[in-house]
Formats: C-alpha cells, structure tokens, sequence
C-alpha cells in the first residue's frame, strides 16, 4: 500500500511570446502583480517553429521565460492559469491577443504546462484547466516526449531550464531548513 505524501513545492515557469519585444516588460510588471519577483529571466528565443499564432498575433514572435522567487503549491496551477488568461485579455486588440502566456512548474523531475485544451496525454486539473506533461528529467537534462511543444524541445530552452532546475534545488534546501 503506498502512503500518500504532500507534494513538494515547485518553482513557477511562465513563458509567453509575443511579436513586439516592448510589450515584455509591462507583461513581467502585471506577472510581478500576481505572482511575486522574478527569480530568473531567459533571454530572448525566437518563437519561429510555427506559424499557428501569425494570423492572430503578427510575425516574427519571441519567447521568453520568467522564473518567480517563491514556491508553489502544485495544486495552484489551474488559478494561476486563469490569472495568466486574464493578463492575456488586457493586452488584446479587436478580440486578438497580443501576447500569449504559459504558466507551469518545475520541479526536479518534470516541467508540467497547464491550458485549456484537452488531449490524450493532459490530466485534467479542475476550473477547465489541464496539466501538461511537457519535460521530464533524464540523464542530466530535461527530455522531451513526443508532444513536447517543439519550441520547449529546443536545445537552448531546455538548458535554461536546467540552469532554473539548479535553482530550485538550492531553493528547496532553504525551505527543508
């Protein structure tokens, strides 16, 4: 019989992109509003493995990564996601967003996204939200799994994932004390 335990706290990925680069600091200040400081910022990614989001929001796009300082529950992911939503909606135009933003966690052995779309590797996590199993950690790296969003599968983000990885490790250590 397994003994249910509580869940470590997990450390708080946003990613969002958008097609003017300017709009990423008012879009950090509302994140900071809700969520807390920004631990760890990633520098800029082009967003260019897909063309879905050009007729919505422009092209060329660009991804960044914002990692907050406290630690979540991750049973707050759903709330967080709804949040995130409504940030999305200031910052629409005539019913189109101009920024698009993915709120997740992290912890040492997965990165989980959350969104409102189902699929047959998404768990349902409440509010009509789901959890999106994206990374898993794996000789020493984060590894993508088939339905890994290309971009999040890309080198150069995985390792800025490490680099928070490390972080949160050295987090947890202050919280354990």
């Amino acid at each position: 019989m397994s003994h249910p335990q509580p869940p470590k706290p997990a450390k708080l990925v946003i990613g969002l992109f958008t097609q003017k680069q300017e709009r990423l600091a008012a879009v950090a200040v509302d994140l900071m509003e809700s969520f807390g400081s920004i631990d760890m910022i990633s520098p800029l990614f082009p967003f260019d493995f897909t063309t879905y989001y050009e007729k919505e929001m422009g092209f060329p796009l660009f991804r960044r990564i914002f990692v907050f300082k406290s630690l979540i529950q991750q049973d707050a992911l759903a709330d967080i996601k709804l949040k995130t939503n409504a940030i999305e909606t200031l910052y629409s135009a005539d019913g189109m967003r101009q920024v698009n933003i993915d709120p997740g966690f992290l912890l040492m052995e997965r990165l989980v996204l959350a969104t409102g779309k189902n699929f047959a590797h998404r768990i349902y996590i409440g509010k009509c939200i789901y959890a999106d199993l994206t990374l898993i950690y794996q000789k020493n790296g984060y590894q993508p799994l088939p339905w890994t969003y290309p971009d999040y599968a890309h080198g150069s983000i995985r390792h800025f994932l490490t680099l928070v990885r490390n972080k949160y490790m050295e987090d947890l250590k202050e919280v354990q004390q």
